[in-house]
């Protein structure tokens, strides 16, 4: 791994602290429960609903779109190469994760990260539907 610098510490904490109350939010209200046919299919038993895109005053960034990925009992997505920095939290289930370098586990109310350009793969390890609410950070 890459050291860090103190920039990119410091942009990935103010990052964070700007992203944070956008999940606090989310972790406080109830999951919507999706319909088995809302938003888009990216996977068998896998769905992403577009929730909402705002404006960012961070300078990274230009805006962040919210999105919820429905994932059905057992369900999986496939390894996916991260179009953007995305920051993750499981609104409901429970989740293995899998990245180039490591695998965890995450259950409702955990968040991680995404980085551009990296992989990352999801399966619901829960007997119920799975929703990962995630923040995705897009490029000025």
């Amino acid at each position: 791994m890459k050291t860090m610098n103190r920039r990119s510490a410091i942009a990935l904490g103010v990052t964070a602290a700007a992203v944070s109350p956008l999940f606090t939010l989310a972790a406080s209200a109830k999951t919507k429960k999706y319909g088995p046919k809302e938003g888009k299919e990216i996977a068998p038993g896998v769905r992403v609903v577009e929730v909402g895109t705002g404006n960012s005053d961070i300078p990274a960034y230009k805006s962040i779109s919210i999105v919820d990925v429905v994932f059905q009992p057992g369900a999986h997505a496939p390894q996916t190469m991260m179009d953007n920095d995305m920051v993750c939290t499981i609104t409901s289930g429970a989740f293995t994760i899998k990245k180039a370098d490591k695998e965890f586990k995450l259950k409702v109310g955990d968040m991680y990260t995404c980085s551009k350009g990296k992989t990352d793969e999801a399966t619901n390890t829960s007997k119920e539907v799975g929703v990962h609410r995630i923040a995705v950070l897009v490029p000025a």
